[in-house]
């Protein structure tokens, strides 16, 4: 078989990595319009110029390149069992599929792959894409040992999105892997043009700017984990179905309102804009919110703040955002609801101005 021209073949890199072993890290995000993102829906809203809006968290995912023996890949990440396959025999449908797909298309062998999370495991921070992205950078990292051209972060998320929706067999948006890749506070466009790269960014922040907005944000992890796929597979066939369209034109409107917030620095407003847009996605799928979450929503409405879960919801996590003082206000209040299920508590996180790195 020929390879492909730009294929980089990496074989068994074990050697190498007994004299350069290798670390890659990426940032975690909370987000708002997220679905968006997925072509089903930003295609036929061109007109509408759909945008998503995401704030990298320092619960970063580092992924780590050992040496293992002969060409069998292994690889550890905390929550599950150590999964050893052979090159190219892994079943893509294991919990770890997904880090193993993008081994195989490296042709990596002889690697023991270590991926440490400081997130929850499933909590809706775009754990998978970000671990994937990593594991690019990492991979990247070796191709430069090797005195290859290492892969630009353009790229990075492009293969990360491109191997993700090719395993999980559901449409994926691209915002996860950006948020991990770039980093800071940015409003991804869609443009919809086969022509054009799939994404355009527009940092809303910059320099000290992200450093100020940890005091007007707060994450909860809501102790239990969610399966994005499963709403987001109700928000997809609902849109396509022709059902509750205008739904999502009012989301694209509140994302465009919520990013001119935050760069106006005008929290009431990007509050105002939360809650709005959270609730109409609670009308569609009222899964998104369980019992805890609802509660900590209407105590975040009550101090005059805005809550919205991550990702697609359905457990996972829930932030909130507002004026500083409203939001220091709110912090015991969750904390105290929170302590009510063994499992669930506050994220230590502050933005992450940094990418992959």
């Amino acid at each position: 078989m020929t390879p492909h021209e730009n294929d980089p073949g990496l074989g068994n890199i074990g050697p190498l990595l007994d004299n350069h072993p290798i670390d890659a890290s990426a940032p975690c995000r909370i987000d708002f319009g997220g679905t968006l993102d997925i072509s089903s829906f930003h295609y036929p809203l061109r007109h509408l110029v759909p945008s998503t809006v995401n704030i990298a968290l320092d619960r970063r995912t580092t992924v780590t390149l050992r040496p293992t023996t002969g060409d069998r890949i292994r690889i550890s990440s905390e929550g599950f069992a150590d999964a050893v396959f052979n090159p190219s025999t892994a079943p893509y449908d294991h919990p770890l599929g997904l880090m193993f797909a993008v081994t195989d298309y490296f042709n990596a062998r002889g690697v023991h792959i270590h991926i440490h999370s400081a997130s929850p495991p499933r909590s809706g921070l775009g754990g998978s894409s970000v671990a994937a992205v990593a594991l690019i950078a990492a991979f990247s990292k070796v191709l430069g040992c090797m005195g290859k051209k290492e892969i630009p972060r353009e790229r990075m998320v492009l293969l990360a999105h491109a191997i993700e929706q090719g395993v999980a067999g559901v449409a994926c948006g691209l915002q996860d892997q950006l948020a991990a890749a770039f980093g800071g506070v940015n409003a991804w466009t869609w443009p919809a043009n086969p022509d054009l790269l799939p994404y355009a960014g527009r940092p809303l922040l910059k320099g000290r700017a992200l450093r100020r907005l940890d005091r007007h944000l707060i994450v909860a992890y809501l102790g239990v984990t969610h399966v994005s796929k499963d709403v987001n597979r109700s928000w997809v066939r609902q849109f396509i179905t022709g059902k509750g369209r205008e739904n999502w034109h009012e989301i694209v409107r509140l994302t465009h309102d919520f990013a001119g917030a935050i760069a106006r620095w005008n929290m009431t407003a990007a509050a105002d804009a939360m809650n709005r847009e959270t609730a109409i996605r609670k009308a569609m799928t009222p899964q998104v919110l369980d019992d805890m979450g609802d509660r900590l929503a209407a105590a975040a409405i009550e101090k005059e703040c805005g809550a919205r879960f991550t990702g697609a919801g359905g457990g996972g996590c829930l932030w909130a955002l507002g004026e500083a003082d409203a939001v220091a206000a709110l912090k015991p209040v969750w904390k105290k609801m929170l302590a009510g299920r063994p499992t669930a508590g506050l994220l230590d996180c502050r933005v992450d101005a940094n990418g992959v790195m």
